[in-house]
């Protein structure tokens, strides 16, 4: 049984960081640290994304695992209680990402995302992040 109330629950998603989240500042200084310059959160273009590489037309995304249903990965699972409420929220998120993507590419940017679970493997990422960049 869920013991918080609505106004509880509330209050702990606006805990939630859309911006600025711990695997977002990972790749921000790994993305840095390897020379690349960038923009952060651009209003002006489809799903704000984290970074864009404005002379290159690449942006990424730091996606949560959780919040935007990461297949096949362990932390992306869903939680046991008020499936009705998650469920829908969260495959909307998914579907607005798919959207934004495909805006993104329709407007001529090409599009990473780089998934939480995925920050924990620097060396890995690096070399994931130089190939996108360097295309």
């Amino acid at each position: 049984m869920d013991t918080l109330s609505a106004r509880d629950r509330s209050r702990r998603m606006a805990l939630v960081r859309a911006k600025d989240s711990k695997p977002e500042l990972v790749v921000r200084r790994l993305v840095h640290r390897l020379g690349y310059r960038y923009r952060l959160h651009r209003r002006d273009l489809p799903g704000t994304p984290d970074l864009v590489f404005p002379a290159r037309e690449k942006v990424i995304f730091v996606h949560g695992c959780f919040w935007h249903r990461h297949a096949g990965c362990g932390l992306a699972r869903l939680p046991k209680s008020r499936l009705d409420f998650w469920l829908p929220k969260l495959e909307g998120n998914a579907r607005r990402d798919a959207r934004n993507v495909r805006a993104l590419r329709k407007l001529g940017w090409r599009v990473m995302i780089i998934w939480e679970c995925q920050v924990r493997d620097l060396e890995r990422l690096e070399s994931r992040v130089r190939r996108f960049l360097d295309a």
